[in-house]
């Protein structure tokens, strides 16, 4: 489990700072995208891809896309910051927050880093408590469920 900030901490960071994350753009060998379904907010109940929050503790991007595979996959690696990887910075904004502060929204700074097939054992990946599904998606398959900013992503 990664540290976590007091709920008030934390309340007034997002009311007041953007976070800064990474989105995991995990492709299968047919160039589908894994996405999960959000249970708790923001996007809660769309697919959405797995990605995290960078924590000050990981100190650098290397051990930051480490810590955030393992907690969203759960698959151990060893993986290390590429800039070749880099698909993109976005901003995402959302009218909601993640502890349910009304009124409050969340904006993040974005870093969406594509996985190649091989970077991680994705047969042994589990859910993390934030999807509740994972599935594969494509540019020909029923997005409707998927959240807008994942689909900017195919």
């Amino acid at each position: 489990m990664r540290p976590q900030l007091p709920r008030d901490v934390f309340a007034a960071v997002v009311a007041n700072a953007p976070l800064v994350s990474i989105d995991l753009l995990v492709s299968d060998r047919e160039g589908r995208l894994l996405v999960g379904r959000r249970v708790n907010e923001p996007a809660r109940g769309t697919w959405f891809v797995p990605g995290g929050r960078i924590a000050k503790e990981d100190g650098d991007l290397s051990t930051a896309l480490a810590a955030i595979v393992e907690n969203e996959l759960g698959v151990p690696n060893e993986l290390r910051w590429s800039p070749e990887r880099l698909a993109g910075a976005y901003t995402h904004r959302y009218p909601t927050n993640a502890i349910g502060v009304p009124g409050v929204e969340t904006l993040y700074v974005v870093l969406g880093y594509r996985l190649l097939p091989g970077d991680v054992d994705i047969d042994e990946a589990r859910l993390s408590d934030q999807h509740d599904a994972y599935r594969w998606i494509g540019r020909d398959d029923d997005l409707t469920d998927v959240h807008p900013n994942t689909l900017a992503y195919l």
